[in-house]
């Protein structure tokens, strides 16, 4: 590491022509002072602005008091929190009203699309999509005070299900809940999933439920089928416990071993109720997807950080010339380091793909750094066609999407 060039853009203490996108200046709005008083004009039309904004948040109240009487209906209804078809033509229909006043429809939509968010968050909070009649269950969360275990008893709580918690801290022992339980959830690190599976298996009814929640799926399932007598099946959240609502958030079910079909329509009913978005499919192919949607991404960001820190990269001059692009991944980066190393080196070591993907990513950095170097710019040209033909019209829906994320990042900067 030692031995790496240091690189510091802007270290000569030039500054760059022309705008400079600095969320540290933009943060800190436009300077007031005697010499420079704002206009009476102004502050007479920014108290009629505060005046509309008033009466906006009033309405926001007022939708606010219909949506809790929406939720009343869905939860005796069974209808789901959900309803595409309405929230697509609501969108059209708000986007045209936009346009009609001389408002750009995408301000229109990405104000409703939060406005929706807030709604469906709502109708869950008020257990829409819990059923009138909730049998109640004994559900045992061994690993409970940890991060996932907390996010997962709090769901089954307020779905009106007893939850016994079994942690490191507790005076209630893992076998001894799961002994008490209906369903027993493994909610520990990843490198201790199985051990702890051998330990609370056995004790597990012939008629529970038991599930796990770590992010590989083949050998967690594996265990479970090998240590107990009832029905098996494993999941991984698709989020991390930090999350602000499960909201269309999604949660991945593998099936292990099925005895009785009643647990499966009960688990995808309660992980739904939740507002989770069920997949289901097997450990397997499981396994080699997240290969890529974990593997891939952790093992690329954490060569990004590598890369930067090896290089000496000022941040804080970087973000002096950051496009939102650069700004946008540089806080996925960060966020990534600010994390656990246990975990995703959890992650990253267990899952059996690792050294495939891992390899490729290589090849494929190699591949590029020739490229580049030897100024192939027809090699270049074709590697890059190859690769946009491979995601294909993704590639437009990505320009749309990405474009709407950064909107949302400038406006925060």
């Amino acid at each position: 590491m030692g031995s790496a060039a240091r690189f510091n853009p802007g270290s000569d203490g030039t500054t760059a022509v022309g705008v400079v996108y600095s969320p540290a200046a933009q943060a800190q709005g436009p300077v007031n002072n005697m010499s420079n008083p704002v206009p009476q004009d102004l502050l007479t039309l920014r108290d009629r602005i505060d005046q509309l904004d008033r009466r906006f948040v009033e309405l926001l109240a007022e939708r606010n008091d219909l949506v809790g009487q929406v939720a009343d209906v869905k939860r005796q209804s069974g209808f789901p929190i959900r309803d595409p078809e309405r929230e697509g033509s609501m969108l059209a229909d708000r986007r045209m009203l936009g346009s009609a006043d001389g408002i750009r429809p995408e301000v229109v939509e990405s104000l409703f699309r939060v406005i929706l968010w807030a709604s469906r968050d709502r109708q869950a909070s008020l257990r829409a999509a819990v059923p009138v009649k909730v049998e109640p269950r004994t559900i045992a969360i061994v690993g409970g005070l940890g991060g996932m275990g907390t996010c997962l008893g709090r769901m089954f709580d307020e779905q009106g299900h007893e939850v016994l918690v079994s942690d490191r801290e507790t005076t209630l022992r893992p076998k001894e809940a799961a002994a008490r339980a209906d369903v027993t959830v493994i909610s520990v690190d990843i490198r201790a999933t199985r051990e702890v599976i051998e330990l609370v298996g056995p004790s597990c009814r012939e008629n529970s439920l038991l599930c796990d929640v770590t992010s590989i799926k083949d050998d967690p399932v594996k265990a479970m089928v090998d240590a107990s007598h009832c029905t098996v099946i494993g999941t991984h959240p698709l989020f991390g416990p930090a999350i602000n609502s499960l909201q269309g958030q999604r949660v991945v079910v593998t099936p292990g071993r099925i005895l009785d079909d009643r647990w499966t329509s009960w688990l995808e009913s309660s992980l739904r109720a939740g507002g989770l978005e069920v997949i289901e499919t097997t450990p397997d192919r499981h396994d080699r997807i997240m290969s890529v949607v974990q593997v891939l991404t952790h093992y690329s960001t954490e060569v990004i950080g590598r890369t930067m820190q090896n290089l000496g990269v000022s941040i804080e001059e970087s973000l002096q010339f950051t496009s939102p692009i650069y700004h946008m991944e540089l806080l996925m980066a960060a966020r990534h380091f600010a994390q656990s190393p246990d975990l995703y080196s959890a992650i990253e070591m267990t899952n059996p793909n690792a050294e495939t993907v891992t390899t490729a990513f290589t090849e494929a950095a190699e591949e590029l750094r020739r490229l580049i170097l030897d100024g192939d710019q027809e090699g270049f040209r074709r590697a890059f066609g190859e690769v946009s033909e491979f995601f294909g019209d993704f590639s437009k829906t990505a320009l749309v999407e990405s474009s709407y994320l950064i909107d949302r990042l400038v406006e925060r900067t």
